[in-house]
């Protein structure tokens, strides 16, 4: 007779790609690839795990609350006032904290695409408030003028994740500059740019940080995990109006990023040289998984992040199963969305050759049609 609420029970737990030590225990292999969380594959910046080591003997110490260091580096680093910017432990905090922040009835609204990244989801979720799903259009890509159609005046707010998690496409910035004169003012757009680096310098590509300094109600969020390499440090951060600022200070735990990912995310804005290495390989990783796919007959999006997604033409759990019995983990489309469709993220030279040699392989008897 415990008295969980109901929206909570209503909820599903996340669901992360497989480890490798699960995987070589479950089907007895020696070699497994891991080519399933968008994980970079250069590992962390080396000036990152230098800062780590130095300040490992000072664990016992409680980290500065405020992040004092980090917002400063981060503002000379993006060109925005450090007031204006907030850090959590992943961004995954700082979207739970959005929700609870701006989402608190029944009554309120929050849209996002489908599929989406699934950590949206229970922003609304939590509220209890309710969830309006638009789905991509035929290109994969968030509807923006959908979208827009969906809102009332009871829509709070708003989510665009450009490059988008799981299907690596984009919208432009003429495309959102539409959006928000089609939005009810009140409505809160959150342009989620985990994967920004990668997409950096395209043609027409909207930059949050310029519709947060022009006044417009828009968060950026960002993230250490991709192109940094420090996904199991946990380090988010984002930028937004003081308003927003001020509300998540309020919410958020008092040490909510701890001292070694303080200290990692400041040596890692300063490390160019692993930023642009990775940036690089992920270029030619695209293109290579892209044509690896084109060739067993599969479509894969135009991707501007670090994984390629492909529609299959065939339900992908069973390629997905036949994969990880060859010792390469992938992720299935059926918990992203779309089951004919297989998620692989940019691994080294290496790990794509032998995920090329399995996906030739297991899909051979389709290919040769």
């Amino acid at each position: 007779m415990i008295p969980i609420r109901r929206n909570v029970l209503s909820m599903q737990p996340y669901s992360p790609g497989k480890p490798i030590d699960e995987v070589k225990r479950e089907l007895g292999l020696d070699r497994v690839v891991k080519l399933a969380s968008n994980e970079n594959p250069f590992g962390p910046s080396p000036k990152a795990v230098a800062a780590v080591k130095l300040a490992a003997e000072k664990m016992h110490i409680y980290p500065d609350g405020a992040a004092y260091d980090l917002k400063q580096a981060l503002s000379a680093h993006l060109g925005i006032p450090a007031s204006s910017l907030m850090v959590g432990n992943g961004s995954d905090e700082l979207i739970h904290m959005i929700g609870l922040i701006l989402l608190g009835s029944e009554e309120d609204e929050m849209i996002m695409g489908d599929p989406s990244f699934s950590r949206y989801d229970p922003a609304a979720q939590i509220g209890p408030s309710k969830l309006i799903k638009v789905p991509l259009d035929s290109n994969y890509r968030h509807d923006l003028p959908a979208m827009a159609k969906a809102a009332t005046e009871r829509t709070k707010l708003l989510w665009i994740a450009n490059p988008n998690n799981p299907t690596g496409t984009i919208v432009r910035k003429s495309e959102v500059d539409q959006l928000l004169k089609d939005l009810p003012e009140q409505v809160v757009v959150v342009l989620d740019e985990a994967y920004y680096e990668f997409a950096e310098g395209q043609e027409d590509f909207p930059d949050a940080r310029e519709y947060m300094l022009a006044g417009a109600p828009v968060i950026g969020l960002r993230t250490f995990s991709k192109a940094y390499g420090l996904a199991g440090i946990r380090l988010g951060y984002g930028f937004g109006p003081e308003a927003i600022i001020d509300a998540i200070n309020r919410v958020r735990e008092p040490f909510n990023v701890n001292g070694l990912a303080q200290l990692a995310g400041i040596a890692a804005l300063s490390d160019d040289e692993h930023v642009k290495k990775t940036v690089e390989n992920n270029r030619r990783g695209l293109e290579f998984l892209a044509g690896v796919f084109e060739k067993v007959g599969a479509k894969p999006c135009e991707s501007f992040a670090n994984f390629i997604y492909a529609d299959l033409g065939r339900p992908a759990r069973p390629v997905f199963q036949a994969l990880l019995e060859r010792g390469v983990i992938t992720r299935p489309g059926d918990v992203l969305g779309n089951p004919t469709c297989l998620r692989v993220s940019v691994g080294t030279e290496e790990e794509m050759e032998l995920f090329a040699a399995a996906l030739e392989e297991v899909m051979a008897p389709v290919a040769t049609r």
